[in-house]
């Protein structure tokens, strides 16, 4: 992760409210430049004002729609992602049945230790330091699993290999699956690209607004408050072990599941 997207990670508060700050400067500003420019634009110099306007506004609230529906639809597969983990551990569980009898305590202990490193894993964040040690303790524990596995396949025969052999390989892509998951994201650019569109729409909001003699705080802090909350939520639901939106509830399945391993 480069040094821009980490910044946003772990200060999505500070940038949404930086952009409330900008938002309302540029609203300021509009206002101010509006009222220098009222008097061309009364003589008819406001020719085209309305489209450019219209395409600011258009392109603001088309950037918010796909990076809203981007963030919404990666958080569902995250959640998603946990129920299947707890699914292919949980069956493999039930296929241990298949290894020799004097595999079996061996086997079942490994599988205890192997759902403690992935609930640790999410648990650590965000000293990723700590993850990545758990990380790495869970391969060490899947190539422990995968011998036991092997060396069951020689005494009890082919039952091993198409009964057991792919739900483990099963339930461990899914570890690779979801630390992929997990460090995908848009460009930062497209965060900065909404933060500068929204300022332009603040300037334009303000310009609109020159023709009062008096400031509507109502409309200015409303605007600048909905636009900074809807960024900041976006922001929020892109890295959902951090923030407030956060997935960490679907955790109790692989939590049960443990507790179910006597």
């Amino acid at each position: 992760m480069n040094p821009i997207e980490t910044a946003i990670e772990t200060k999505s508060w500070l940038f949404a409210l930086g952009l409330f700050a900008g938002i309302m400067l540029m609203l300021e500003l509009g206002r101010r430049v509006g009222a220098l420019q009222r008097a061309r634009i009364i003589e008819g110099g406001a020719s085209g004002i309305g489209a450019v306007e219209a395409a600011i506004f258009g392109l603001l609230g088309l950037l918010i729609a796909f990076t809203f529906q981007g963030a919404s639809a990666r958080f569902d597969v995250r959640r998603e992602q946990i129920v299947q983990e707890a699914n292919n551990i949980g069956t493999a569980w039930l296929r241990i049945d298949l290894l020799p009898a004097s595999a079996q305590p061996a086997m079942r202990e490994l599988f205890r230790q192997y759902l403690d490193s992935r609930l640790e894993t999410y648990r650590k964040i965000p000293d990723m330091a700590a993850v990545k040690a758990e990380l790495d303790r869970t391969a060490r524990l899947q190539i422990e699993i995968w011998k036991v596995a092997i060396a069951g396949q020689k005494e009890v025969g082919q039952q091993i290999v198409t009964g057991l052999l792919p739900v483990l390989n099963e339930m461990f892509d899914i570890v690779t699956t979801r630390t992929m998951a997990a460090k995908t994201h848009p460009p930062a650019i497209v965060f900065y690209m909404l933060a500068l569109l929204a300022c332009a729409a603040a300037f334009m909001a303000g310009h609109g607004m020159s023709g009062s003699k008096t400031r509507s705080w109502v409309h200015n802090v409303g605007f600048a408050a909905i636009l900074a909350g809807t960024v900041f939520v976006i922001m929020d639901m892109k890295y959902p072990r951090r923030g407030m939106i956060r997935v960490d509830s679907f955790d109790q399945v692989l939590v049960d599941l443990r507790q179910s391993m006597k």
